[in-house]
């Protein structure tokens, strides 16, 4: 029958049509909504006669038909044939002439008791008491913050009209969109359904044309009365009153200080936006960032971040714009008025007042004589970076370190450290950079590292004045040449000079620069003495230390 009426072969004509004949011939799978009376709508129509002929089209003119359902303001067939039909949703609509324009027609445009045909696409339902309709797509599973009126919010979108047609994406732009919250720089809808989100989330906000651009649309995309449809991703967002928000991640037990301005610092670090997208990281250069706090060489925001962390402490930075990179960004990694949060790890810090920080583990009792300058000293050491980093130990050797204190064979913190220190004795040094090995640092070493050492005092050797190499404990003898040259020759050669020295030190008279090796300290004194090298040493040559200083020849015996 239905076939008969829109013009195919049939076997006869059935008569007249009492209501309007409708011919689903597209449903989507999907209908959220089906318009009924009183709703607006918008579709586009082919309006033919019964032999195909066009009277009408909203496609000719360029433009969809916007108006409400059912009240009247249609004719009566295309009243009732568009109701119930979904967004999208195509119908073949037959209309007699009484539910048309009747016997009186449309002057040379429809003749009087015409039936219509029309071929009608759905393209829009909303109605003036509906509200925003959003739909969260996703959401982060940590949300600490969501966004409020005046918020400044950088977000993606794509935004198509209800049927499904782009009309506008800033993905195309290679750039989100950037903008306030609540100040009317946006339209309503939009205004309204950014509130409450979280960074990272994603939502479908529908927005009825009232809350988006009524009746006038915009441009030639959106058309009049258009309602929109926006898949937004909100990539962050701050507020212009925003300071630095601190998320203590892993603070240690123990923190005797806290970093506070002027203090120089060394720390790894993760920088994200809030999306989590990478745009720097320490880890990858294998080497920490190394600066002073509050001195302005690093961005305010996190000038301000690492005030008070601790040495080993770990502290999630987020930075608003405003005390980052601004509204320019940073290269091709951070856009502007991009939201930062770094992830830092405190491996050390210290201010280049600090001098030797030294806390005794154990003293032995009955503790009299302790290490002086110049003495020679035996010790075992374990070194380490503040974040237990293992750099060096005396026990993968098979002798203690020797090392004469003040002779400048040690780092300056070290030398201190074992100063006033008793045999048996043990410490801990923490020995800041510029009295270890500075901002250069050494194999082994980050350059401005400070230093942890853990230090046993084996045994010591009362030393001697700088400069010398043995040294009386009295007045040394009045005929000393004479007494030196054993077989009375008139030369002292090496064997000679080194049996009277050792005689002297075994009979309690003098006592050499202690030394591992003190035939080398007295081969150096008998080579200092045997000033043209002839192998001994004549009554001129020989000459009392105290003798050479007065004469500034160089220092010796």
């Amino acid at each position: 029958l239905l076939l008969g009426i829109l013009g195919a072969p049939a076997l006869g004509d059935p008569g007249p049509l009492e209501d309007v004949v409708i011919d689903r011939y597209y449903i989507p799978k999907i209908c959220l909504r089906e318009a009924q009376m009183g709703d607006f709508i918008r579709y586009h129509y082919n309006g033919t006669f019964k032999d195909g002929k066009k009277f009408d089209s909203s496609y000719d003119r360029g433009a969809t038909v916007a108006g409400v359902v059912g009240v009247g303001r249609l004719i009566t067939g295309m009243d009732r044939g568009l109701q119930g039909m979904c967004v999208n949703e195509r119908r073949h609509l037959i209309v007699p002439p009484h539910l048309g324009y009747g016997s009186i027609g449309v002057a040379g445009l429809i003749p009087p008791d015409a039936t219509l045909y029309f071929d009608v696409v759905m393209l829009d339902i909303w109605n003036k008491n509906d509200k925003l309709q959003i739909t969260t797509l996703s959401k982060p599973e940590r949300c600490n913050r969501t966004v409020e009126n005046s918020d400044f919010v950088r977000y993606h979108y794509n935004g198509t009209l209800l049927d499904g047609t782009p009309f506008d994406s800033s993905y195309s732009k290679g750039s989100t969109y950037d903008t306030y919250v609540g100040t009317g720089w946006l339209i309503k809808g939009m205004d309204q359904g950014l509130l409450g989100m979280c960074a990272g989330e994603k939502r479908s906000i529908i927005i009825p044309p009232f809350l988006a651009y009524g009746e006038k649309g915009y441009g030639t995309t959106i058309p009049p009365q258009a309602s929109l449809v926006f898949s937004v991703l909100l990539v962050d967002f701050h507020n212009p009153k925003d300071g630095v928000f601190l998320e203590h991640l892993e603070v240690p037990a123990s923190c005797k200080r806290r970093a506070v301005t002027g203090d120089f610092i060394r720390y790894h670090y993760n920088g994200t936006l809030m999306d989590g997208t990478l745009f720097d990281s320490s880890y990858s250069r294998n080497e920490t960032y190394n600066t002073y706090i509050g001195k302005g060489y690093i961005i305010p925001g996190m000038d301000q971040g690492l005030q008070g962390v601790c040495i080993g402490e770990q502290r999630r930075v987020v930075i608003p714009p405003h005390l980052a990179y601004g509204e320019d960004g940073a290269g091709d990694k951070i856009p502007g008025s991009a939201v930062l949060i770094f992830d830092v790890h405190v491996i050390d810090f210290h201010n280049p007042a600090d001098p030797v920080e030294i806390e005794t583990v154990f003293r032995p009792e009955g503790c009299n004589v302790t290490t002086r300058d110049r003495d020679f000293v035996r010790y075992h050491y374990n070194c380490s970076l503040l974040d237990g980093t293992r750099l060096f130990s005396s026990h993968d050797y098979e002798k203690p370190q020797e090392v004469t204190l003040g002779a400048n064979k040690v780092i300056e913190g070290l030398n201190s450290g074992l100063l006033d220190m008793c045999a048996g004795e043990r410490r801990g040094l923490i020995v800041p950079p510029h009295l270890g090995h500075g901002e250069s640092g050494a194999r082994g070493v980050p350059g401005s590292a400070v230093l942890r050492f853990e230090v046993e005092l084996i045994s010591m050797e009362e030393g001697v004045p700088e400069g010398y190499l043995f040294i009386w404990h009295g007045e040394p003898p009045a005929s000393l040449y004479e007494q030196m040259d054993l077989n009375k020759d008139g030369g002292i050669p090496a064997d000679e000079f080194s049996t009277f020295i050792k005689t002297q030190v075994a009979e309690g008279k003098g006592r050499l620069m202690p030394s591992s090796d003190p035939e080398k300290v007295i081969a150096d004194m008998f080579r200092n003495q045997d000033r043209n090298q002839d192998g001994k040493i004549t009554p001129d040559e020989l000459k009392l230390k105290s003798d050479e200083d007065q004469e500034k020849i160089h220092e010796e015996l």
